[in-house]
């Protein structure tokens, strides 16, 4: 960690926050610039609330809109879906900021939230947020921001699993492999494999066609049989079906070979991949017999099983978390999107991954209830954004069951098959602290192996070690246990990495 004080990136609308008696404070904060946040700040904005807009990306959209810099030029939305709702949202975002209503700060992490008590007794109870740079020296010191209600719309990242050569370079998470492209306009390699389970490998696998590379194959590991007792949940989401029939026929007119039930069982290479070992399974994830092939020639791999809700901000205030259909640590929330704590409202993934039309749905929904509590107006849900959401929220659940992260995906790995990543703890290590040390929760695997304490503090590896350490696999009997243990590894006092001078301003 550098011990550089300053908050990263400023915009000619919001300058440098630095250390003084009066703290910037608002209506409402919004953590978070991606669909829900940017829903979320301009629905409040629009209901005359003050807003302060956080965000650890140097310009809006989050990762579904992450787009080239706005310095450069204008992104034409080719490799985007629903770009014209983000460029109808951002209209609205910039009006609220030109108006005053909304300030936006970039480049800015928040790392500890706390919920501070009322200052007398007639008044409410307010948050404080802590801010850091998102990376580098910054252009000002670390300070606070102080809001009256609060709206979190952090999202979420790719959730992964180990398997043999997965440290090598040239593999990445198929939501990076995206937003580089997206960011860049350009590609992290030349020929790719894209694996995991869900519908997000395809328009990684289009982005990269698109772009320009090689897409030798899509690896789904599920059957897609799981579609066919939900099927009729997509009618209530119509577009999902046209999105699908879409993706389909670019498959076939490019030649994408995409193959179901089959996963990579080893990446292959020295000193970075040159190809993989794939083979299809079985019902129960067994690998069926003579299905090994290797695919040759390849750069670079994409691997995605999902997404995991970054929820450090609502465990650090003492939100209410459930397992979700997809085996992830959700949060819990009401028909407008408040949580258990008081004065906090969750949009997003944080309440369960769903895609960006929901995100913007339960952003709305939020924005506009934190105003109301703010400014104690009257603010809830309509009956059309409750069933939209419903739908929505429906078509999620069924695409979470019919795409599991597959069974037996441990008795693929080696003993010396790295696990945590920062930590180079293997997976022999692992099991032995399970057999034989009584390693059965991430707690205990993290304090004997060190696994979940490198740079990323378990982001990456929590999951899979928790299901190694012996907790059930969470969509299966045992989900107490199972969320138990996830809770453990989203429970960071500090939510971010941060410089250490930012410390010398906590009170006490």
């Amino acid at each position: 960690m550098s011990d550089q004080s300053g908050l990263a990136g400023s915009d000619p609308i919001a300058p440098p926050l630095r250390r003084t008696a009066s703290q910037p404070h608002a209506d409402v904060v919004v953590v978070g610039a991606g669909p829900a946040g940017l829903a979320a700040a301009a629905t409040a904005s629009e209901s005359g609330a003050s807003v302060i807009v956080i965000d650890s990306a140097e310009q809006p959209g989050g990762q579904y809109w992450r787009h080239r810099s706005e310095a450069a030029g204008d992104d034409d939305g080719a490799l985007h879906h629903g770009w014209q709702e983000y460029l109808a949202l951002r209209a609205r975002f910039d009006a609220g900021m030109g108006a005053g209503a909304i300030r936006y700060i970039p480049a800015t992490s928040v790392w500890m939230v706390q919920r501070m008590p009322p200052a007398s007794p007639d008044a409410a109870p307010c948050f404080t947020l802590r801010l850091a740079p998102s990376y580098g020296p910054g252009a000002g010191a670390a300070t606070t921001v102080r809001a009256r209600t609060l709206v979190l719309a952090t999202g979420g990242y790719d959730r992964q699993i180990p398997l043999p050569g997965w440290h090598l370079p040239g593999v990445m998470a198929a939501g990076g492999i995206q937003a580089f492209i997206k960011q860049n306009g350009a590609l992290p390699g030349s020929r790719f494999v894209i694996a995991g389970t869900g519908p997000f490998l395809l328009p990684v696998a289009l982005n990269i066609a698109h772009s320009g590379g090689r897409v030798t194959s899509v690896l789904e590991s599920s059957s897609l049989v799981g579609w066919l007792p939900r099927a009729h949940r997509a009618v209530g989401v119509p577009a999902k079906g046209a999105e699908g029939a879409e993706y389909i026929a670019t498959f076939l007119r490019r030649r994408i070979p995409y193959r179901r039930r089959t996963v990579i069982t080893e990446i292959l290479g020295d000193s970075h991949v040159e190809a993989v070992r794939t083979a299809r399974i079985g019902r129960s994830g067994e690998v069926e017999p003579k299905s090994s092939r290797i695919i040759e020639d390849v750069d670079a791999v994409g691997l995605g099983w999902g997404f995991t809700p970054q929820l450090e901000l609502p465990v650090q205030l003492g939100a209410q978390t459930r397992l979700d259909a997809d085996g992830s640590l959700v949060a819990v929330v009401d028909q407008n999107q408040r949580s258990s704590v008081p004065g906090l409202f969750l949009a997003g993934e944080l309440t369960g991954v769903g895609g960006a039309v929901l995100a913007v749905l339960e952003g709305t929904v939020a924005g506009r209830a934190a105003a109301a509590d703010a400014t104690g107006e009257i603010g809830s849900a309509t009956t059309a954004e409750l069933r939209a959401m419903r739908r929505q929220r429906s078509f999620a659940e069924a695409m979470h069951l019919a795409h599991p992260v597959p069974e037996g995906w441990e008795q693929r790995l080696h003993t010396d098959t790295i696990v945590c990543r920062c930590e180079e703890v293997r997976y022999g290590a692992l099991s032995h602290a399970r057999e034989v040390l009584s390693g059965e929760d991430s707690r205990t695997q993290k304090g004997v192996t060190r696994a979940g304490m490198g740079w990323c503090q378990g982001r990456v590896c929590g999951y899979a070690v928790t299901c190694i350490a012996g907790a059930p696999a969470p969509t299966r009997a045992g989900a107490r246990d199972s969320a138990a243990s996830l809770a453990q590894t989203n429970h960071r006092p500090i939510a971010q990495p941060i410089p250490l001078s930012a410390l010398l301003d906590v009170e006490e």
